[in-house]
């Protein structure tokens, strides 16, 4: 019999990227992708590392893997696998540990694993598409971090920065729209560096490129520093292909804080490059991320911060407690700030967070924009799907809307959901 194999993905876009192209492999390989609950026979737990509760999510995942009645073989990889390989040794529910390094060679590692254990019979006929995870395409275009945040593991588990050539991109991507992929959403740990190592290419090059020679109808970029959004970048918005969501991190709002972490930007480009955005796309979506409680924040730090955000018109704020990484710059600093502050700096941003994310969405009340339906949510004919500028809506539908773009009315929002009227 074929193997089966479910794959659980922790973290960023850059490792659902990741776990896109293992998927890929190993369904090239004769595996069949199933999800977790299905009692496969192999569980690769594609871990983060960006926090201390990312690593303990990762070892509760590969305990409950273990639990499984289908009694998988478990391999974690990814950036808690790459930092900490030991601890993850000496857990008894793991049987293969392979970080970022080699996941690209995941699936021979796996046969050696499976070898004995495991019957293995590769079919030659592979259904289309079996690979695939998501209605939406996670494309690598560069890998590693020069710039070495002090707060940030990332330049420890994903390396130097590297990217990938831009005829393999292309490739790619047609690929992509060949197998029926309608968005493609560009990742890396650090976009906007893209190309420093290749020859006559930048991001804003890339995305001409990628424009001018594939058909792909949506596309998307993780996230660029506010820096790095020049005007000759920023032109490349005015088509429609190009999705209109900007995820720009903003980390903290006071200078001393950002000095500290070593970000290469004051708040006022922030602030100007938000406004300039907002200006030349009025209904863009502005998502940023900060980080509470850094070494250092004091009160007035804080409320730096917590005034910052109130001023800007951000769509949604992805908001993460300090999290002390090893062998990092800051878990060296002084001026920790204690638990019980952080938890209550925590709430209060939170609330605000939460206020930001419903007015925005009210805003768009009226407005029709595109959307990606992704999958049906209940027997009712409920389909859930994204937006061009990035809202999660649903809609009432007769029709199969899996994986179409149509246009959409935003109607009403009630109870934290955005509800649409498809327009056929």
């Amino acid at each position: 019999m074929e193997l089966t194999i479910a794959i659980e993905t922790h973290g960023c876009k850059l490792n659902q990227a990741d776990s896109e192209e293992m998927a890929r492999r190993f369904n090239d390989e004769g595996y069949r992708l199933v999800d977790v609950e299905d009692g496969p026979d192999v569980i690769v737990v594609n871990s983060c590392s960006v926090t201390h509760v990312a690593d303990a999510k990762a070892r509760q995942a590969l305990r409950a893997a273990k639990r499984r009645k289908s009694n998988p073989i478990v391999i974690a990889t990814g950036c808690y696998a790459e930092r900490d390989p030991r601890t993850l040794l000496k857990m008894s529910s793991v049987d293969l540990v392979a970080g970022n390094r080699e996941k690209g060679r995941l699936v021979e590692l796996t046969k050696l694993v499976t070898a004995g254990r495991l019957s293995y019979n590769k079919s030659e006929e592979r259904p289309a598409n079996s690979y695939r995870i998501r209605s939406k395409a996670m494309i690598k275009i560069q890998e590693g971090c020069n710039q070495i945040c002090s707060f940030c593991i990332i330049p420890r588990v994903r390396g130097r920065e590297r990217s990938v050539p831009v005829e393999l991109l292309i490739k790619e991507i047609q690929s992509r729209c060949s197998e029926g992929f309608r968005e493609v959403v560009l990742t890396g740990t650090q976009l906007g560096s893209y190309g420093f190592d290749l020859e006559n290419v930048d991001l804003t090059r890339l995305l001409a490129l990628i424009l001018e020679k594939t058909s792909i109808e949506r596309l998307r970029l993780s996230s660029v520093q506010p820096q790095e959004f020049t005007s000759n970048l920023l032109d490349l918005w005015d088509n429609p292909r190009l999705c209109p969501h900007f995820h720009i991190p903003l980390q903290s709002a006071s200078p001393s804080v950002l000095t500290k972490m070593r970000r290469r930007y004051s708040p006022e480009l922030f602030s100007a490059k938000v406004q300039e955005i907002q200006d030349r796309f009025p209904e863009a979506a502005i998502t940023t991320d900060v980080i509470i409680g850094f070494p250092g924040e004091g009160n007035l730090e804080y409320e730096q911060t917590l005034e910052f955000c109130s001023r800007v018109d951000f769509a949604d704020m992805h908001v993460f407690p300090y999290s002390v990484r090893p062998r990092t710059t800051a878990a060296h600093l002084s001026g920790k700030v204690h638990p019980i502050e952080k938890k209550e700096r925590m709430n209060r941003i939170l609330a605000l967070s939460m206020i930001k994310s419903n007015t925005f969405r009210k805003r768009s009340l009226g407005q029709t924009r595109s959307v990606l339906w992704e999958a049906t949510k209940t027997k009712d004919g409920i389909f859930s799907g994204l937006t061009d500028n990035y809202l999660r809506v649903h809609t009432c539908s007769q029709k199969d809307l899996t994986n179409k773009i149509t246009s959409a009315r935003l109607t009403s929002f009630q109870n934290e959901i955005l509800t649409a009227e498809n327009i056929e």
